[in-house]
């Protein structure tokens, strides 16, 4: 004949009589009346065929099988609530939806991330990227951090990343190449673009060029590269395919080990650039993350390759 299994629902109950040897306390700490615990006990020893307790004075005393019971029962009740803490833990993790476009996430917040991770173990950030970000999503997002002017955003916009650009290419294509002395340089060789569906919001070859009023001769054969992500337009740069325009704080580590080095002048358009863009009302995390994009923008110190 098959055996009845236990019921396991007794070992608190059962836990807390062998921790504090007074069914009355033990009645106490579970909620519990004493005639209900005792009614219980008797059920447990009954369940399991053997005497548990024995009654002294002001209390009760485990017997040999009880003793042993207890400590897989105090085992068993310890992993089950660690196991629970942690499954609470997991579903209250506070996790920060952050909203931006493709070039800054990878090139510039990825980066980063493992410091964010250190200094904020609790927190879960979740990033969607884009490749142009339309305003009314922006809003719907814990943050984000978008490209363009402060009229774009709103006055509570904060920028962190002012738009300052130049030409970067490898040190050997522009050794091979060269020397790039001015603009006009630059038009007569091979250019990597960013290319976009519509009118760029940034810099672009046609804007910079047009800026130091050069012209560039569309019947002189160059064969351009385009991309649709600027992460490919720099990783392009990097294999020595071109010329590219690099932006500061998504091309600075590239320059500072020497893979990219500039080969033109600089260009600024002050008021435009990364926004941070926070919602009304920030909780506490989301706060947190936006302090900290602020205080590693204001890091960015100016690179000497971007010197004007």
């Amino acid at each position: 004949m098959r055996e009845r299994s236990v019921d396991l629902g007794w070992m608190r109950l059962f836990v807390e009589v062998g921790k504090r040897g007074n069914l009355s306390s033990a009645a106490l700490a579970l909620g519990m009346s004493q005639p209900a615990m005792s009614y219980q006990i008797r059920r447990i020893e009954e369940q399991i065929g053997v005497e548990l307790l024995r009654r002294v004075h002001r209390g009760v005393e485990l017997t040999p099988a009880g003793q042993k019971l207890l400590e897989i029962a105090l085992r068993a009740v310890r992993e089950i609530d660690d196991t629970v803490r942690g499954f609470r833990a997991d579903r209250e993790r506070a996790t920060i939806r952050l909203l931006t476009d493709y070039a800054f996430s990878s090139l510039w917040l990825m980066p980063r991330m493992h410091a964010f991770r250190l200094l904020y173990p609790e927190l879960d950030i979740q990033i969607v990227a884009t490749q142009r970000l339309q305003r009314e999503l922006l809003r719907e997002n814990d943050i984000a951090v978008a490209f363009g002017a402060q009229r774009d955003f709103g006055v509570d916009a904060i920028l962190l990343l002012p738009e300052v650009v130049a030409p970067v290419c490898t040190p050997a294509f522009a050794e091979q190449n060269g020397p790039f002395t001015d603009p006009s340089a630059l038009a007569k060789s091979t250019l990597i673009h960013l290319d976009t569906s519509s009118l760029s919001p940034w810099f672009e070859w046609a804007t910079y060029f047009a800026h130091f009023k050069t012209v560039r001769d569309a019947q002189s054969g160059h064969v351009d590269l385009s991309f649709n992500t600027y992460a490919l337009v720099v990783q392009a740069a990097i294999g020595g395919q071109g010329i590219a325009i690099g932006w500061r704080g998504l091309v600075d580590a590239h320059i500072s080990s020497g893979l990219l080095v500039t080969v033109g002048p600089t260009l600024e358009a002050p008021e435009r650039g990364y926004w941070l863009v926070r919602p009304d009302r920030a909780d506490q995390p989301v706060d947190r993350l936006g302090s900290w994009l602020i205080q590693e923008a204001k890091a960015v110190a100016e690179p000497p390759a971007f010197s004007s």
